[in-house]
């Protein structure tokens, strides 16, 4: 591949808060993993409504929907995967990705993977984090990320899908951060009332 545009250079995208050393990293992960979606995707409105299918090895999604939601979750797994540290905690959410997915949908695999991943490390002998501190920090530096990503793209394109897929990851973030900063797991009680 042909080295990546110099609007992905950690000067001109990194996040305030980021962990990585600029000496070492010249190029932001994120916005190198972004630059095709990006140039795709700049032109294209983000209200156009479009016919998004998804395939997979176990099943296929489909949906009648605006561009920037498609956009959207194709983003998630896109930052995700880049290599940058605080989304690179949100890899385990990867393999069980779902299109499309609602805020409930997306909170009870979020809080779910968590809870199993406190109780791998007790099995461990390590110490976990049945409290949520640390998911609530990540979703702190989550939500500083999610903007500066949204700004940095809106300078870049000539209409509003990413910037605005952003925003739509950044409203599941808010969200999580929400439900956790006021301890307000029970409205997810419903779900597993029969195991209690």
């Amino acid at each position: 591949r042909s080295a990546p545009p110099e609007w992905t250079k950690m000067e001109y995208f990194a996040c305030p808060h980021c962990p990585l050393n600029k000496n070492e990293f010249n190029y932001c992960p994120v916005a190198v993993n972004l630059r095709d979606i990006i140039s795709f995707f700049s032109d294209i409105p983000s209200y156009e409504k479009t016919r998004i299918y998804v395939e997979t090895d176990e099943r296929n999604y489909y949906k009648d929907t605006d561009v920037q939601a498609g956009v959207s979750s194709l983003l998630g797994l896109l930052m995700v995967t880049s290599g940058c540290p605080y989304l690179g905690r949100l890899k385990p959410l990867v393999r069980f990705h779902l299109p499309f997915s609602t805020l409930d949908e997306t909170e009870y695999r979020v809080f779910s993977t968590y809870l199993l991943a406190q109780f791998i490390k007790m099995n461990k002998g390590d110490t976990p984090d049945w409290n949520f501190k640390d998911l609530e920090k990540l979703y702190e530096n989550l939500q500083i990320l999610n903007q500066n990503v949204a700004q940095k793209i809106s300078n870049l394109e000539h209409q509003d899908t990413l910037a605005n897929a952003v925003v739509v990851l950044n409203n599941f973030a808010d969200t999580i951060s929400i439900t956790l900063g006021e301890k307000n797991i029970h409205k997810l009680e419903s779900y597993v009332k029969e195991l209690l």
